[in-house]
């Protein structure tokens, strides 16, 4: 290992005097023997497990993120591009600056940037910097094979490690089917990030919010990095902290040099590059084996030639220049002199800062703090809000915010509808159309969300139903009906302070007495149901002038007063009375002399003589013969 470190240092250098620095600094500042090894398992390091500081890959189980699968072990060059303001570290050496092993693939570069506010929200004591994760990538894909990825993160084509199967490697059995690597036997290390199936299934993301947690795509793989990370309450800010959480991914000291290295050199500046374009790393941890999954398939950088080794450095270097070996990215970019000019000014410059877009930048929704209320059938004073904001608080303007009703209300969004979406305006606020109420008074929550993110907020919302505090009839004769016949319309008018009061639902109730608020059995009735039963019970509504007609009441059998009962919700009551009487009964008449005809023979015992002076003729006396 020791020559083979050797062999990488001097890809970076140009000298055996450099050789010579870099190796005194790395073994003062970050070289691993410098620390005692980690003995401890802190609570959520299952990686550490029984392994330590010495374990070299393939040497252990399958206790860390990747299962201890070989890396690409490349190393940045000596001349790292100091930022203005930054003192370096390490000895002065030459500064040259290297934009093509600083640069970093525009989405990785977001997704490490994302990931960073995301766990620094959520861990804030962690202190988890995206070079580390940036170190971490480079090692153990090339920033996903030079970013490689499509629009929304995923890798253009899966990423996979060899099989452990304990032949050079740890052995681990498969643990996910084969969901993940494809592999029914062995688990092998996947993504951007290389978690083999079994970590995956505890630690895995959705930080794009598509409703997947997949290894292979770098938003996901870079936060649940993130968050692995910073397991058991670590603070990656104390050396000892930060060389624990890196064996914890690959329990090897030169992997925890090489991480540590590019973590380094990205601190003192990196710059973005378009995707795809990113160097592609060369040497791997495994590289004298046969041929696996993770090596890239660009050319690789020519050897240089004599070079003096690590153990014995010459004091001066040999041929300096014309041995110093070409940039190992040179041969990854053929294509860029056949590119049309028109695509020429969609690169960003050197140095040019990473834009990432307003839904990945914002860190959570903040709800607004206006109450939500309504009567039924209005529209409400205020609109729903919601700011987006920062991990620090700022607010992030042009976020799409989608806001949502449930299904539980009949509250609706203008032309009926039950979602919609908004963006944020300069000051983060994202405000939701005029929302109008149903006939429905309750509470209800409007979710609102930022759609492909797994953020939300919640706004509590309220329908009250419409009030009278007072109810009075219109008129005052007097309402009276005579058993089964109806009832003269009645008209009530409700208010509210003083105002009329639309759209109020009033309760009526045929009752035996004004103490009484129980229906009655017996008196005036609303009709009849389909049973046939009598209806004594109905509800009414003002009308838009505050007023509501009572028609068809009808009077019942049984003689007697009543009252109708009148209520309405704020306290409005009225009680009018109804009365029922029976039917009006006609007397005989007596007999009029001058008009009721002269009684005949038959109804007097004696009859009176005729008018024309002949006798009467008894209907029961026989006829006698003429002598």
């Amino acid at each position: 290992m020791a020559a083979q470190f050797g062999r990488r240092l001097r890809r970076g250098a140009t000298s055996g005097a450099i050789v010579a620095a870099a190796v005194a600094a790395l073994a003062a500042s970050q070289g691993p023997g410098a620390l005692p090894p980690p003995t401890d398992n802190l609570s959520g390091d299952s990686a550490i497990g029984a392994g330590d500081a010495t374990t070299t890959p393939g040497g252990g189980g399958g206790g860390s993120a990747t299962g201890d699968s070989p890396y690409y072990t490349d190393l940045p060059p000596l001349n790292t591009p100091n930022r203005p303001g930054v003192a370096p570290t390490a000895p002065t050496v030459p500064i040259v600056t290297g934009p093509a092993e600083a640069g970093i693939p525009a989405t990785v570069l977001a997704a490490y940037r994302r990931a960073e506010a995301s766990v620094r929200a959520s861990d804030p004591s962690c202190n988890l910097p995206w070079q580390l994760l940036a170190g971490i990538g480079k090692v153990e894909s090339g920033q996903a094979r030079g970013g490689r990825v499509d629009g929304n993160g995923t890798t253009l084509s899966p990423i996979l490690g060899p099989a452990l199967d304990g032949n050079g490697f740890a052995l681990i059995q498969d643990t996910d089917r084969g969901a993940f690597d494809g592999d029914t036997t062995h688990d092998r290390a996947v993504g951007p990030m290389q978690f083999i199936p079994s970590t995956w299934a505890v630690w895995g993301q959705d930080a794009n919010g598509d409703g997947k947690k997949d290894p292979n795509n770098i938003y996901d793989a870079a936060q649940a990095a993130g968050m692995y990370l910073c397991a058991g309450g670590r603070n990656l800010a104390i050396k000892a902290d930060l060389d624990r959480a890196i064996l914890s991914y690959n329990r090897s000291t030169e992997y925890l040099t090489t991480v540590l290295t590019w973590f380094e050199y990205y601190g003192r500046g990196t710059h973005t590059v378009p995707d795809g374009t990113g160097q592609l790393p060369v040497d791997r941890s495994d590289r004298f084996g046969p041929d696996r999954p993770l090596r890239p398939t660009a050319p690789t950088s020519p050897s240089p030639s004599t070079t003096p080794t690590p153990d014995r450095p010459s004091p001066k270097p040999t041929n300096p220049a014309p041995t110093t070996p070409p940039k190992p990215t040179e041969p990854t970019k053929p294509t860029e002199p056949t590119k049309p000019p028109t695509t020429e000014p969609t690169r960003p410059p050197v140095g040019t800062p990473v834009e990432i877009p307003p839904t990945l930048r914002v860190a959570r929704l903040k709800p607004g703090t206006a109450a939500l209320t309504a009567v039924t059938e209005s529209t409400f004073a205020q609109a729903a809000t919601v700011t987006a904001v920062d991990a620090a608080g700022r607010p992030v303007a042009g976020v799409s915010v989608r806001f949502e009703l449930p299904a539980t209300t009949d509250a609706r969004f203008p032309a009926g509808a039950t979602t919609v979406t908004v963006t944020s305006d300069a000051r983060g606020v994202a405000k939701a159309p005029a929302l109008r109420a149903g006939e429905k008074a309750e509470p209800f929550t409007i979710r609102a969300s930022v759609p492909g993110r797994s953020l939300t907020a919640e706004l509590k919302a309220t329908v009250e139903v419409r009030k009278a505090d007072a109810l009075a009839r219109v008129g005052d004769a007097a309402l009276t009906a005579t058993t089964g016949g109806d009832y003269a319309e009645v008209t009530v008018e409700g208010r509210l302070d003083g105002a009329l009061a639309p759209g109020v639902t009033v309760t009526a109730v045929v009752t035996d007495s004004a103490d009484s608020a129980q229906q009655s059995a017996d008196g005036p009735s609303f009709g009849k149901d389909a049973a046939g039963n009598p209806i004594r019970t109905k509800v009414l509504k003002t009308d838009t002038n505050g007023r509501l007609s009572i028609k068809g009441l009808v009077a019942g059998e049984k003689a007697g007063s009543y009252v109708l009962l009148l209520t309405a919700p704020g306290g409005g009551t009225a009680k009018l009375t109804l009365t029922v009487t029976e039917p009006a009964t006609t007397p005989p008449a007596s007999p009029d002399p001058t008009t009721d005809p002269a009684p005949t023979a038959s109804e007097s015992p004696s009859a009176p003589a005729s008018p024309s002076g002949s006798a009467s003729v008894s209907p029961s006396a026989s006829t006698s013969p003429t002598a």
